[in-house]
């Protein structure tokens, strides 16, 4: 009995002294490693990334840009059942233990100590696991496991639980470019945390031990194993009960992919925003969480969408067949689950989905497509398919169904109109509209190609372009500004001119290569005479022509310093061209293309507000500007007037910013009148279907017909179309702008301006109305059949006036030819 006590005895003081030891090593070490942890209360202040996201003006959702998808959620708006899943998993002990759950280090230390083991499960708690995720690397070494318990246990000294919580919720990677359960839930489900079911919530509890190899997406029977652990942990800590339990076990899996819903396609506009705010803020623009709210109007934008790829469609059509993409061997027997296969890597492209030819008839051909669908084409349904033979030719209409389709065709069909199938192309052609407001230059829509996912080369913005005969309004409001009138008459002939310096001579044409002799400016707008266009510009001067046309915002390397810039030579992206048409549609402004409305930061402080340079022809200001400004270049992200206010603060009140008069408003009101003409009975007159009296516009068409063009105005937009080819192509024989541009402006038209009252031009101070012949240009005292009312300006009626007497003193008729 002695002995068994002198044995406890040493055993008491052995252990003693062990855990006098075993405290003092404690304290050495944390003596050695507090000093060099780090300060946790940053964790309060800490700004988890977040992507940068980009709206149109009425709050759809266009872009997420980042490589993290993240929402941080508050605790609050956690739901109980999916906070319960993580700690049920983690750390059944979270509410208790003070970062360090005692139990778990010694089940830990016994393990490492009585078994093989190098590593162990257990021991880290969730406290513990943001210690990790916010300061700490993932190296496994006794130093790194000493450091983070350390901190576990500063951190709990600075922050609440549910804090802790929260940090982890938010930090933890769920696979995917998941970051944070809210966007794990919309991930995986597409789902709100509170919409989210007791299985699902255990199966994202599951995630973040194995992300990447152990989430549902990659290995889904993994996934299905560890979520029922979770469940079953639940059920073991008395989170569930056993009747929740089994209903939950017996839910299946069905998490697939939901990338954020994107409500407003409209990737172009969305890279111009991406670009700028890389620009401004570098590579944090893209993990700070900016909310960019752009000018796009959803309406504008879908209707842009839509205009641009049926017309690019229609004309592919008319241009015929140029087979399948690709022709793939299908076995027989082969099925639905190798056909899928021989689909893969062939996604679908602005509405054209893929198809697999699995039988072709006379009658008709049967596809399956790449979401599992199985359709019949008929011959209507490939009838337009003639074959390709170059832009001028094509051959026969097929008379059978196999004429156009073998089997393992891999082509592409969309539904028409009415909903049917039918066969299609990727087009061989591009497009670009673009639409501003007049008034402050806001992007309303923009689309720059067929498709962004084909190519993101945005031809609204970056192409170069000759713009032709679209180009004529700024040559004729230099002949304006020089003393022409819409009356004056220019002579329609043959014209050479010769260059000395090197000998050669050039000979410009006419569309139609005819010539129609002496006619009035006006006439020559509406019939878009190129020969009138060169008399013009010779006669007010090239140099002249190009100063004034950089008033319009086009720089001068784009203006060709010779005669070719009557005829549209310069080089312009469409958006330039549109800036250019909004003097016209303004009165006689510059405004600046822009579409970056406003700027939030994540807590939703206003660090950017657009306040553009206006129009504003009623502001008591205006009179107080300055009669003009030099032009230049245009920045399309942020309105060139505006700057963010340096390291983010928010910004303050608005204050007008008035744009510069570039030419005199009755300049603008004589070019204007001429453009609407250009609809009611020109070459625009196609747009005479949408019944509105405020529309005007030019079209543009380029030597071998490598450019088409519609620029004009209506409502409250100005808006230009252009099709053409990336390789400058042409385009084919008869594809004049009035078939290949303006159908595009006119099917956008019919949509953006729907519910839109029709803008009145109301006539400036200094126009006065005259009759005149419409032969000489003349003015008549009387009405006749020969007697047309036109628009001058009051100089130039008294001008035209003395002119005219001394016509009759020296009794010879003179004309104002050029």
């Amino acid at each position: 009995m002695p002995r068994l006590r002198r044995v406890a005895r040493w055993a008491l003081w052995l252990g003693l002294v062990l855990v006098v030891l075993g405290l003092a090593t404690a304290g050495a070490l944390y003596w050695l490693i507090a000093p060099r942890l780090p300060d946790v209360t940053v964790l309060r202040q800490v700004e988890l990334q977040e992507p940068l996201s980009v709206t149109s003006a009425d709050g759809k959702l266009i872009a997420l840009f980042g490589e993290m998808r993240r929402y941080p959620v508050a605790i609050g708006r956690v739901p109980e059942h999916v906070k319960q899943a993580f700690i049920a998993t983690e750390d059944a002990r979270f509410y208790e233990h003070p970062g360090v759950d005692w139990r778990g280090v010694a089940r830990a230390v016994w393990m490492l100590a009585f078994s093989d083991l190098d590593r162990v499960p257990g021991g880290s708690t969730i406290t513990q696991q943001v210690a990790r995720q916010f300061f700490l690397s993932t190296e496994y070494s006794y130093t790194r496991k000493l450091t983070e318990m350390f901190l576990a246990l500063k951190i709990e000294r600075e922050l609440g639980k549910d804090e802790i919580l929260e940090l982890y919720l938010n930090k933890s990677f769920f696979g995917n470019r998941a970051y944070g359960v809210a966007a794990a839930a919309e991930f995986y489900y597409g789902k709100r945390l509170d919409e989210l079911t007791l299985a699902e919530a255990a199966m994202l509890a599951s995630i973040p031990k194995f992300p990447s190899s152990g989430n549902p997406i990659t290995n889904p029977s993994r996934a299905m194993v560890r979520r029922n652990y979770v469940l079953d942990r639940m059920f073991e800590v008395g989170f569930i009960d056993a009747a929740e339990l089994r209903l939950a076990k017996a839910q299946p899996g069905h998490a697939h992919p939901n990338e954020p819903p994107v409500a407003l396609d409209a990737p172009y506009a969305a890279e111009l925003v991406r670009l700028a705010a890389l620009e401004r803020y570098g590579e944090a623009a893209l993990t700070s969480g900016l909310h960019v709210v752009t000018t796009l109007d959803s309406k504008a934008q879908e209707a842009a969408n839509l205009a641009v790829r049926r017309n690019l469609l229609d004309y592919d059509r008319r241009h015929g067949w140029r087979g399948p993409e690709a022709r793939v061997a299908i076995p027989e027997g082969d099925g639905p689950a190798q056909w899928q296969r021989l689909l893969t890597g062939t996604v679908p492209i602005a509405g054209l989905q893929p198809a697999l030819v699995t039988a072709s008839g006379p009658g008709s051909a049967t596809l399956y497509l790449g979401d599992g669908q199985v359709i019949e084409l008929d011959l209507e349904a490939v009838r337009w398919a003639a074959p390709y033979i170059d832009e001028n030719r094509r051959g026969g209409r097929p008379g059978k169904v196999p004429d156009v389709l073998d089997v393992g065709d891999i082509v592409r069909v969309a539904r028409d109109t009415q909903g049917d199938w039918t066969l299609s192309q990727l087009p061989d052609v591009q497009g670009a509209l673009v639409a501003l407001s007049p008034e402050t230059g806001a992007i309303r829509a923009l689309t720059g190609g067929f498709s962004f996912a084909l190519n993101k080369f945005n031809r609204a913005t970056q192409s170069q372009r000759n713009p032709g005969s679209s180009f004529k309004p700024f040559v004729y409001s230099s002949a304006f500004a020089r003393g022409f009138t819409p009356a004056s008459i220019v002579l329609d002939a043959p014209v050479v001119f010769h260059d000395r310096w090197t000998g050669k001579s050039w000979r410009p044409q006419n569309d139609d290569g005819k010539f129609d002799g002496p006619m009035r400016l006006r006439e020559a707008m509406v019939r878009s005479r190129n020969l009138v266009s060169v008399r013009v510009l010779d006669a007010v001067g090239v140099e002249f022509a190009r100063s004034h046309m950089q008033g319009f915002g086009f720089p001068p390397e784009s203006l060709p310093p010779n005669l070719s810039l009557a005829l549209g030579t310069s080089s312009l992206p469409p958006v330039a061209l549109a800036r250019g048409y909004a003097v016209f549609a303004n009165g006689g402004f510059l405004v600046d293309p822009y579409v970056v409305e406003q700027i939030r930061r994540r807590d939703g402080v206003v660090v950017h507000q657009s306040r553009p340079a206006r129009a504003c022809v009623l502001c008591p200001q205006r009179i107080e500007l300055e009669s003009s400004r030099g032009g230049g270049g245009f920045d399309l992200s942020v309105a060139g007037s505006q700057r963010l206010s340096g390291s983010g603060g928010e910004v303050g009140p608005p204050e007008l910013h008035l744009a510069p008069r570039v030419i005199d408003e009755r300049n603008a009101f004589l070019v204007n009148s001429l453009l609407r003409d250009v609809v009611r009975r020109g070459t625009g007159r196609g747009a005479l279907v949408l019944e509105r009296v405020d529309l005007g516009g030019k079209t543009g068409t380029t030597n071998d017909f490598r450019d088409a063009w519609f620029s004009g105005f209506g409502g409250d937009l100005v808006v230009t179309t252009w099709v053409g080819k990336d390789d400058f192509s042409p385009l084919g024989r008869g594809e004049f702008a009035s078939r290949a541009a303006l159908p595009m402006w006119v099917e956008f038209m019919r949509v953006a301006l729907e519910g839109v009252p029709e803008r009145e031009f109301p006539t400036p101070n200094g126009i006065v109305t005259a009759l005149i012949d419409r032969s000489t240009g003349m003015l008549v005292s009387g009405s006749g059949a020969d007697a047309v009312t036109e628009y001058f300006k009051a100089e130039d009626i008294s001008r035209l006036e003395t002119r005219m007497a001394d016509s009759a003193v020296n009794d010879e008729e003179e004309f104002d030819i050029f």
